[in-house]
C-alpha cells in the first residue's frame, strides 16, 4: 500500500509495535503497514545484514524504526529485544509474533527428535517466552497478534509438524486472550498460500502454484500486504471488541478443524 493511501489512516500514531521475523516477506509487510499508520516499529531477525537492509527500506518510507538482531529461540536475544525497545520508547503497545521455521519435509514418523524440538521451540514456545518478557511493559489497550497458518487447520503431509505447531497457536491465542484480558487483546491471523521466500516451494513449480491457486475461491495466492492489512486491523482499535479470535486470510480455502 502506497504511503499516499495511508493518509487519514493513522491508527497507530504514538504507539510502539514489535514485529518478530520482520526483515522480509509477511513480517516486513506488517512492520511497514504499522509504520505507515504511525507506529514506531521494532523489527528483528537473526542476521544483522538483513536487519540493516530492512531498516533502510523502512526509513526511506518515512517510518520510525529500530532494528534488533533476535533469534526468538535465544533467551538473551529475546531479553535484548524487549530491553532495547523499552530503553528507546519506554513502552510496548503491539506485539506481532511472526517468527517460524519449517526445516523438514519428512513424514512425522520419520522426523528426528531434534527437528521436532526446533519446530516446537521456535514456532510455539518462543512466543510464550517473548510475551513473558514483554508483558510487564504492555500498555492498557495493547494488542498481541500471533501469525499462524492455514496449515494449522489442515496440516499437509510435506510439512505436517509445522502444521501442528500452527494448530497449537490457534489454541495459544485462546489461552493468552483469557490470561491477558482485559488490558491486552490477543488474536491470530492464519495466512493462506503466500509466495514469499519462506514458501518458495509454491512458486518455483508452476504445477504446485496452480494447484494452490485452485484451492482458493478467489483464484489467486495471497500477498504479504493482504496479511499486513488483516494484522493491522486486529492490532488496531478498530478491533477493540475482538479478542481470542483466529482470522483466516486465505482466499476462501476451507478452514475448519
Amino acid at each position: 500500500m502506497k504511503k499516499m493511501e495511508m493518509k487519514g489512516r493513522r491508527r497507530f500514531e504514538g504507539k510502539v509495535a514489535i514485529v518478530t521475523a520482520s526483515t522480509q516477506g509477511i513480517g516486513l509487510s506488517i512492520a511497514e503497514r504499522l509504520g505507515l499508520e504511525g507506529a514506531s516499529v521494532v523489527i528483528s531477525s537473526r542476521k544483522q545484514k538483513n536487519v540493516d537492509e530492512a531498516v533502510e527500506k523502512l526509513e526511506k518510507k518515512g517510518i520510525q524504526v529500530l532494528g534488533v538482531v533476535c533469534h526468538v529461540s535465544n533467551a538473551q536475544q529475546r531479553k535484548d529485544l524487549i530491553r532495547k525497545t523499552v530503553e528507546k520508547y519506554g513502552k510496548i503497545d503491539v506485539v506481532v509474533s511472526n517468527a517460524a521455521v519449517n526445516p523438514t519435509v519428512d513424514p512425522l514418523l520419520q522426523t528426528q527428535e531434534s527437528i521436532l524440538d526446533k519446530l516446537w521451540e521456535t514456532n510455539v514456545k518462543a512466543t510464550v517466552l517473548l510475551l513473558q518478557e514483554a508483558a510487564p511493559h504492555l500498555q492498557k489497550g495493547s494488542s498481541v497478534v500471533l501469525i499462524s497458518s492455514i496449515a494449522g487447520f489442515h496440516p499437509q503431509a510435506a510439512m505436517a509438524m509445522y502444521g501442528v505447531t500452527k494448530t497449537a497457536l490457534l489454541g495459544l491465542t485462546k489461552a493468552l486472550a483469557v490470561e491477558m484480558a482485559p488490558d491486552t487483546r490477543v488474536n491470530c491471523v492464519a495466512p493462506g498460500f503466500v509466495p514469499t521466500y519462506f514458501a518458495a516451494y509454491i512458486t518455483k513449480d508452476e504445477v504446485v502454484r496452480k494447484a494452490a491457486e485452485d484451492q482458493t475461491l478467489l483464484q489467486r495466492l495471497g500477498t504479504p500486504e493482504d496479511m499486513a492489512a488483516a494484522t493491522a486491523f486486529l492490532a488496531s482499535d478498530d478491533a477493540s471488541y475482538i479478542t481470542g479470535e483466529n482470522l483466516v486470510v486465505a482466499g476462501g480455502i476451507p478452514s475448519r478443524l
